[in-house]
Parts: structure tokens; sequence; C-alpha cells
């Protein structure tokens, strides 16, 4: 078996005739097609479930193991965050294929945190025979309805001749302006289609597509505002990773003296070493004195993101209100999200990393005198933050770990090279607030855009598959555990260095804090049943322990580091009624005087 070849066992042979790689007689077909225009758009690697429909391109594939290599996920929703974390990881498109029926409704739940956070994932779906249409058929529906809400281009191919134009359009459309999924319906008469003189639609698709530089009139006003600024700063999100754009957006901070904060998704956009960062600031993760620095600046320059509730510390920093005081400046790659959330700001509309060249072409840089001020103050403000990085890790004596503790840990083992995802509740604001990068760069995937349960053990697969041979920490929680242990197997078969980290709390954990908080600690539907973690990783036939103490952690995660993994550690935490996480509402909240978050 090649490195290419499906990561499914083999459990048939082919006809003796048509065996691979020996002349067979197998006619062309419409599937063939589809498989040369996937390898001419420069995919190797998709994530998949088979089904009826799509019997064909599985066919396909096994003749062509050398071009493609196909992932088994064990669910379609796994499929699709494994292409969502490949795709966010690597910057380029993920390919999830699902065949029609139960894989095209599961997969949209894979799909939606990437629509709504602005990932390239190309959903190849097959579907019913043309001629079945409308008769009530096994698997049947209507395919671009369903779809409408996760992606931002649909296409049916059908005939085998459309392929390779709508595939060579898909890919694309997936990475041009805001990237998003797209879904590709080819049916299951088209896959089997002859198509003997087809052939395909060569062009690997840069991400981003096209570098768009905003209006000069609007980069010159933005940039005088930033230029007058006393305390001007930077709030920027993953549009920085998907444009590459770190170097300038270090060069544009340091010529301003300005404060930089990320939004979650743009967690290591700027070092956490650099004098320059604040670290992730909003109402999830964020720490009280990052927040107050964004909150007090009077430019602030949004960069990459929605800059939506949760990344302004719920509309505090900065301010919606037009008297609020600061200017506001936002880039965007998407004219639609330029000012939406502030439609007072200077809007420039275009790829983050040139339109942060221009803006650098208009500032003078600023005196030694201010920037040793600047910087001050930009310690001052994150001084809480490196003291909670730095203290001594909390001792309990029922065999509880803190979770900022295991971060902590986990960092200094494994070091900041390695790649992390990370599952909503426990996992977010933790990792978000105490994992420290020195390096730039995206090597920090948690999921807001819906914040999916369930997200960290397949993403971890595929963020693996980008990156072979690259250490990978999935830090999940018992929640999200119960809905996503199947793909332990698949990180087992793949032979894939992934250390999975479960917080253990025996609740959903989130819900029942607002329900402690907002309900009056009325708790319902938030207790499930105790599940044997460690009992059904070891049946996946992966390594698995629990943990009980930071030494033993350490101990654990150096033997990962020297041989390898997959491994699973279940750890004991308090419950966050019992211990909070940097989520700052919570903190109003528990005093009596908060409402619960509105997003």
């Amino acid at each position: 078996m090649t490195d290419l070849e499906s990561t499914g066992h083999c459990t048939a042979t082919a006809p003796a005739d048509d065996v691979p790689r020996t002349g067979g007689t197998r006619p062309r077909r419409g599937a063939d097609v589809l498989v040369d225009a996937l390898i001419a758009g420069g995919v190797d690697t998709l994530f998949g479930v088979p089904g009826d429909t799509g019997v064909a391109f599985y066919d396909a594939l096994y003749h062509r193991p050398e071009g493609i290599r196909h992932v088994l996920a064990r669910d379609e929703r796994h499929a699709g965050a494994m292409a969502d974390a490949y795709a966010r990881s690597g910057n380029r498109v993920g390919v999830v294929e699902v065949s029609s029926g139960g894989g095209t409704t599961y997969v949209v739940g894979g799909l939606g945190d990437a629509y709504a956070s602005g990932v390239p994932v190309l959903l190849l779906t097959s579907d019913i025979h043309a001629r079945s249409r409308g008769t009530g058929a096994l698997t049947e529906i209507d395919q671009t309805a369903l779809f409408s809400a996760v992606t931002k281009w649909t296409r049916v191919a059908e005939s085998a001749t459309e392929i390779p134009a709508l595939l060579h359009e898909a890919l694309y459309t997936a990475v041009s302006g805001r990237p998003a999924p797209v879904a590709l319906i080819i049916p299951e008469n088209v896959l089997d289609e002859p198509a003997e003189d087809i052939t395909p639609v060569t062009g690997v698709p840069a991400l981003p597509a096209v570098r768009t530089a905003a209006d000069p009139t609007a980069v010159a006003r933005a940039a005088d505002a930033l230029s007058r600024a006393e305390r001007p700063t930077l709030l920027v999100g993953s549009g920085v990773h998907v444009s590459g754009a770190w170097d300038v957006l270090a060069e544009l901070a340091d010529a301003l003296g300005a404060a930089v904060a990320t939004t979650i998704h743009g967690k290591g956009a700027l070092p956490d070493s650099s004098d320059w960062s604040l670290g992730v600031v909003g109402n999830n993760g964020g720490q009280p004195g990052a927040n107050a620095a964004v909150r007090d600046a009077d430019a602030v320059l949004l960069v990459g993101t929605r800059a939506n509730a949760t990344d302004t510390n719920s509309w505090t920093g900065p301010s919606r209100d037009p008297e609020g005081g600061a200017t506001v400046i936002q880039i965007d790659i998407d004219a639609d999200r330029a000012g939406r959330n502030f439609p007072d700001a200077i809007r420039l509309v275009g790829d983050a990393a040139t339109v942060l060249g221009r803006l650098l072409t208009h500032i003078t840089p600023v005196g030694a005198d201010v920037r040793t001020e600047r910087r001050a103050r930009v310690r001052a403000a994150r001084a809480g933050t490196d003291d909670s990085l730095t203290g001594a890790p909390a001792t309990r004596a029922d065999g509880q770990l803190l979770p900022a503790d295991v971060v902590r840990t986990v960092n200094s083992v494994l070091g900041d090279g390695t790649l992390v995802v990370a599952d909503p509740g426990t996992p977010t604001p933790n990792v978000a607030a105490f994992w420290r990068q020195t390096r730039a760069a995206r090597s920090v995937l948690i999921p807001r855009g819906h914040g999916p349960m369930g997200y960290a053990i397949p993403a971890a697969v595929g963020v693996a598959m980008a990156h072979p041979g690259r250490e990978v920490v999935s830090f999940t929680a018992d929640g999200s555990f119960a809905m996503a242990c199947g793909e332990l197997e698949t990180s087992v078969r793949l032979r894939l260095p992934i250390v999975h980290l479960q917080f253990t709390n025996h609740s959903l954990g989130w819900i029942k804090m607002l329900q402690h908080l907002y309900t009056g600690r009325r708790y319902f539907g938030v207790d499930p049943g105790t599940i044997d973690a460690v009992g059904v990783a070891r049946a996946c036939g992966m390594r698995a322990h629990r943990v009980r103490s930071l030494p033993e952690l350490t101990r654990r995660l150096r033997s990962f580091h020297e041989d390898g993994g997959p491994l699973y550690l279940d750890i004991e935490v308090p419950h966050l009624i019992d211990h909070t996480p940097p989520v700052p509402a919570w903190d109003t909240g528990r005093a009596g005087t908060g409402e619960r978050p509105v997003y």
C-alpha cells in the first residue's frame, strides 16, 4: 500500500481483468474524470465516508492510489471537521466527500463552523440517479437547498463533460473573496457515464486567490487617524493568518507603537513574546488588562475579524457607540462585512497583508521616547496575564487539576511549536488565555463560528494530515468526547502523533454554569452519565491513562514525545462553578450584577 492509498482496510479485491497497474480493461467513466480534475486542482487528500451513490467514485480512487490519499472517517460530520481543520491549518482548500441522504444531512453539522469562520472547504457529494428524482427514492433530498446555509456556491454536474470546469470553478470560488465552503453535487449516473476524451482543467488555487488593495484615499485617512492617536491598538483575527500578514503586522505595530490584541481565531498572529502583544481579548479567554487596553484605545484597527460581541467583549472594546471616543478602522476582504458591526468605521476593503503594507508606507514611525512609553503601557496591561502564566500551580487534595495548569504544562513539555486544537467549553478560554507562542503562526485552532462540541478529536486528525510528522494536541472535554470518540480509531489506524487531553467535570459544564449564574441554579439537562473514556480509547487501540497530578502528566507527555502517539489522557478538573475560567461576563454574573451575555 502506498502513502496515498485509502486509509481504510481493504476488504475486497478487484476482478482479475481489472487489477490496478496491470493494464486492465476497465472503461473510463465520469468518476475518473472527477479524480483527474481533483489531482489537476492540487488536491492530494480528501476526507470522507462512502455510501451507495458514491461507489463509482470510490472505484475511481481505487484505481488512482498514487494520486489522492483518502482518509476514512467514522462519521460524515467528523469528516467535515477534518476537512475544515486541514484547510485552516494548511491554509489551503480542504475536501470532504459524502453520499446522498444521511451522508449529506450529517455533513452539514461539520461545515457550519467552516462557513461562519471563513474556511475554504470543497464538499463533494454524490446523488441519486437523475431518473429517480421526484420518485421518493431512498436518500433523495434537495441537496442544493440543504447546503444553502453552509456554502457560498453550489452546483450540480449534469454530465461528465461539466465536471472539470465546475471542479475548477469550485476550488477557485472557495478561496476567492472571503473564503467559505462550496459544494459540487454529482448524480450517480454522471459518475457512471462513459467519459473517454474529457481532460481536466489544470491550476492550483492560492489562498487568497487575489490580493486586492483598498481605496488609496481611505488608506490615507486611516493612516492619519492611527498616526494622530495616543493609544493606537490593533485587534486582529484569522484574516492575518489567511493572508500570511504576520511580518507586516509586526512592522506596523512597531512603527505605531501600537498594542496588538487578537481574537481567538487570530491567536498567534503576533507572538506572545512580542513587546506589543496583549494576547487574546474578548469575553471568552480575554484577560482584564488586555480588554481594558482595547476599551481605552483612541484608535482601533480591526484586521480580518468579524469584530462581533465575543471578540469585542460585548461591544465594549471598541464600543459601537459613535460617541465612544475611538476611531475605528476595519480591514476586511469582504465589502459586505467591512463596517457591518461598526457602521462609522473607515472601511479598507482588501487583502490584509496588502492593505497593512499600504498603511505602513503612510506611517512615520514614532520616536524612541514614545515607543518606550507605549511598551510600558502594554506591559502593564498584560501584567495580570503574565502572572497567571508563571505562577505556581495550584495543588488540590482531590486529584483534580486546574485546566490552566494543564495547558501550561503541555505548553512547557511539548513546546509552542506543537499544533493545538481545542473544543468549546472548558478548553476554549483556558487554551486561548494560557497557551503561549513565541513565533507567529496559526498553531492553535478553536472553532468560534458556532462553537461546535466534538470538534477537537476529528479536527486533530485533519491538522495531523496537513502537517505530517508534527505533534498535535487535542484539548477536549467529557461532553465533547461522547460526541466524537469514534474518531479515536481513525487516529490509531493512521498512527498519528496526537495526544488527546480530556477535561472531565462530569457535566455539560458551560451550560450548567449559565444555569448557575442566570437561572437561579436550576440545573436541568446538564448531567449525563459517566463514560469510561480511558476504556473506550483503549478499545480503539490507543494508549490511555487517567492522570491525577502534574508530575504524572509531565511523565506521560514526555513518553508521548519520545514514543509518538496517539495517546489519550483523562484529567479530572473542577467544575466551572467551582473554578471560573477567564470569561469576563461570569465575573459580573457571580457578583449578581450581570445579565446573561448576548452574542
